[in-house]
């Protein structure tokens, strides 16, 4: 990179990634064609080849590449040491991709991708392969225009994703010195509506709980010992009824601990996005936000720690009717956190709270269903704005900082094991059918998801 003119430079490579969209597109399909679906035995070759296939990719642009073992699928490391000067990055993907079925609901054969209006058509395509090849076609454009990367570049490949991931986390730890960066990028998300660029800041935790309440020995016959008989569908019933308040606020001691809230310029730009509780809610058939009141939607989803019900079991469930006081009664119950809360303390006070609910005559068992904490990237850190600047010029409109609803667990495992932040920029759009028949990247994704990392990897440098 020319060190006196780096606009001229990246100027060049936006050039070299324009005219070789084509050979991009091509690479991107050849790694389509592999069905390297992680869940089935069946394909375990298919993963070992798909990871081969990227490892023999980036040895080609000039990477140090390798497959390394676990003891399930391989995982791709691979370094570039041409920049002169930091800071030093890590890009985090997954070549892995769920299962086809139902086979008869794709137009299109799943591993032979094809372009239809203005979409690429193939499992993978946007989950997460044609995500992943916009970072490696970005370093292949700034290789071969500038003869360097602007940044210090390493780069991991996991190949379980889809299956669990339970072999990273360890391959994390194992690796530690050679792994750690400044700062890590994954690229396994989406923008917001169809234009507006963004990158996940937060990321809610988890704790899932299932309870089971027992009362008689037996199942009883509810006219010759109803009213007598303790009925522990009616103490869960009123365990469930009791984790919220009227105003929609979780009622366990603590809960609310080390929570803040987002700053006012974080909640004014997701104002400007114009999702209105409406527009959020409106696809699934709803309107009204049924959490915390004086909080939207977003808010709700994005920023705000929550209590669900997943599943309640207990009693006679088949058709007809039976007259019968069920033994038992369960619950899956999942809270799903933000910064400033543990885990294991939330888990805590869930159980204090049910015991203290179980008359006598009562007994419960809990069963733990994981657990894993809230990540949040500082909204004044410099990598994140230089990556907002750059994704804001390419898409020519302000990019956002957004939460996500759900849980990415490499995030915190990258926290856990390396003690780096992540910022995670994705270029998926909502209607590309992930895990679903047809799945679909746009090409204007593609295309302008190798420009914007080919952006952001200068901005990176200038910082």
């Amino acid at each position: 990179m020319s060190a006196g003119d780096p606009e001229g430079a990246r100027d060049r490579t936006l050039a070299q990634i324009d005219a070789n969209l084509e050979p991009s597109l091509a690479r991107l399909f050849d790694l389509l064609r592999i069905p390297s679906i992680s869940t089935q035995p069946d394909h375990a070759g298919d993963c070992r080849r798909a990871a081969g296939w990227l490892s023999d990719l980036l040895g080609g642009m000039g990477f140090d590449a390798s497959v390394r073992e676990t003891p399930g699928h391989p995982i791709v490391v691979a370094h570039d040491r041409s920049a002169r000067h930091g800071p030093h990055v890590l890009f985090y993907g997954h070549y892995d991709v769920q299962p086809i079925d139902p086979l008869s609901l794709w137009d299109t054969a799943p591993f032979e991708p094809v372009v239809r209006n203005g979409a690429i058509i193939a499992r993978g395509a946007s989950d997460d392969k044609g995500q992943v090849m916009t970072f490696l076609e970005a370093c292949r454009a700034l290789r071969e225009a500038e003869g360097e990367l602007p940044v210090l570049v390493s780069i991991i490949l996991e190949g379980e994703e889809e299956s669990g991931g339970e072999n990273l986390l360890p391959f994390l730890k194992a690796n530690a010195d050679e792994l750690r960066a400044d700062v890590a990028l994954i690229c396994d998300t989406g923008m917001v509506g169809h234009e507006i660029p963004a990158i996940t800041t937060m990321l809610r935790g988890l704790v899932g709980e299932e309870i089971v309440i027992s009362a008689a020995d037996r199942d009883l016959h509810s006219g010759i010992f109803g009213n007598a008989a303790r009925n522990p569908i009616h103490v869960l019933a009123d365990i469930i009824a009791g984790l919220r308040d009227e105003a929609g606020r979780v009622t366990l001691p603590g809960f609310y601990d080390g929570v803040t809230d987002v700053p006012e310029a974080v909640r004014a730009a997701w104002n400007r996005i114009g999702l209105t509780d409406e527009a959020a809610l409106g696809p699934v058939g709803l309107s009204i936000p049924a959490g915390e009141r004086g909080y939207s939607a977003l808010e709700q989803t994005w920023a705000r720690p929550s209590c669900e019900v997943n599943g309640i079991s207990g009693g006679y469930q088949e058709p007809g009717f039976k007259t019968v006081l069920p033994a038992k009664a369960s619950a899956k119950i999942s809270f799903r956190l933000v910064a400033g809360q543990e885990p294991e303390r939330i888990r805590a006070a869930f159980r204090d709270y049910v015991r203290s609910r179980i008359p006598g005559d009562c007994a419960v068992e809990f069963r733990p269903h994981g657990g894993s904490p809230a990540c949040a990237v500082p909204f004044d850190g410099a990598p994140l704005a230089a990556t907002l600047r750059a994704l804001g010029e390419e898409w020519g409109r302000p990019a956002v900082t957004i939460g996500s609803g759900g849980s990415i667990p490499v995030v915190g495992e990258l926290q856990q094991a390396l003690g780096m932040n992540a910022l995670l920029v994705g270029f998926a759009r909502d209607d590309d059918r992930i895990h679903s028949p047809n799945e679909k990247y746009d090409v204007d994704s593609f295309h302008r998801g190798i420009r914007s990392w080919a952006r952001i990897l200068h901005a990176l440098a200038a910082i």
